[in-house]
């Protein structure tokens, strides 16, 4: 029992990700308002003719669905589902909204959210806990973790190894330094040798040209598309090509218990609309990226639209369907936080998920 949370101390998790995905929003310099129009154009058409083809609102079951922060592309098969009446269709009334302060997890597990996004490892400090919330991941919003280590090219850092005598930019997590430590040793590495300095950066791009640290753990899809977008070359490896115990799922769809419990129609119908969604995302990756511009205008569309071309091979990747949660890999990674003695309590490695709403 090293820690009280999973997620304790320095940076949250959500401010890690909330700030890298709205310094890019920042960066915009023509919003995705100004994409293109033709995809807007036929965005909203198409919301429009499956919103005239739908029930009255008055007639829908209503859900909230909390987002885990800032909408980005882990969020368009939502947004999605949204605009083209695939919710609607399945007779549900579903408001967006944002994470409160204590994050979506609280929100979810309070009931105050039905369902909305959160992480294995996140739920995993929820799960050790004395007095672990109600809630249960329902599907797997993208098959396999997409994060690992970013750094300048120039550098020479392309393994773990090779982060010795560099600085790393820490949000000062216990999962977050045990998960540096495990890769780089793994590569025969020694992580003493490696400098930590606190992530303090709304851009992991800027704050590598700025020579603000050397390394930093970033999504492949969101902030390596940046650095293309912005024409810097950066190195990349990711976790789960060092060691597949980091292979967890990243980001997933939660619901509360009472809920779930109560309603399971409700919860397999808005799965069923989500699926669409993210079907949708994979086979047009273009339009997709078009629709979360026009819901959130304030995102940079030529990085929604490289996020979304990567992300269109990420979504199902290897599964046999969206959604699909392997429960192997859920165990290895929840037996890796035991082992490691970064929970409260020792997790059911068997245990946080159902896939009983999810159809095939």
């Amino acid at each position: 029992m090293a820690s009280n949370s999973v997620l304790s101390g320095g940076v949250s998790r959500r401010s890690f990700l909330r700030g890298s995905v709205a310094a890019s929003a920042a960066l915009a310099l023509a919003g995705c308002g100004q994409a293109s129009q033709s995809g807007s154009s036929d965005a909203a058409a198409s919301s429009d003719s499956s919103s005239a083809s739908s029930s009255s609102s008055s007639d829908l079951a209503k859900i909230s669905f909390v987002l885990d922060y800032t909408p980005n592309t882990n969020h368009t098969g939502i947004y999605v589902a949204q605009a083209k009446g695939y919710f609607a269709d399945e007779g549900l009334d579903v408001e967006i909204v944002q994470p409160p302060e204590d994050g979506a997890d609280a929100l979810i597990g309070a009931g105050g959210a039905q369902m909305g996004v959160s992480y294995q490892d996140v739920m995993a400090n929820s799960f050790s806990s004395d007095q672990p919330m109600p809630y249960t991941a329902v599907a797997a919003i993208i098959q396999h973790n997409t994060s690992g280590i970013m750094s300048r090219a120039a550098d020479g850092i392309t393994r773990p190894k090779l982060m010795e005598d560099h600085t790393y930019a820490t949000w000062d997590q216990p999962v977050e330094q045990a998960t540096i430590k495990d890769v780089v040793e793994a590569d025969g590495g020694d992580y003493s040798k490696i400098s930590l300095v606190p992530y303090n950066v709304d851009d992991e791009v800027s704050g590598l040209k700025a020579n603000m640290f050397d390394t930093v753990w970033v999504y492949e899809g969101w902030a390596v598309q940046n650095a293309k977008v912005q024409n810097y070359d950066v190195n990349y490896f990711s976790f789960i090509s060092i060691d597949d115990v980091f292979d967890y799922y990243t980001p997933v769809i939660a619901a509360n218990d009472d809920f779930a419990k109560e309603n399971p129609d409700q919860v397999k119908s808005f799965l069923r609309a989500v699926k669409k969604g993210y079907e949708f995302c994979v086979e047009n990756p273009s339009d997709a990226a078009d629709i979360l511009c026009d819901a959130v205008p304030e995102l940079d569309s030529d990085l929604v639209h490289a996020s979304q071309d990567y992300l269109k091979d990420q979504y199902i990747a290897d599964a046999s369907a969206w959604g699909v949660i392997d429960g192997s890999r859920w165990a290895k990674f929840y037996q890796w936080l035991n082992d490691q003695g970064l929970v409260q309590n020792q997790l059911d490695v068997n245990k946080g998920y159902d896939l009983s709403y999810l159809e095939a």
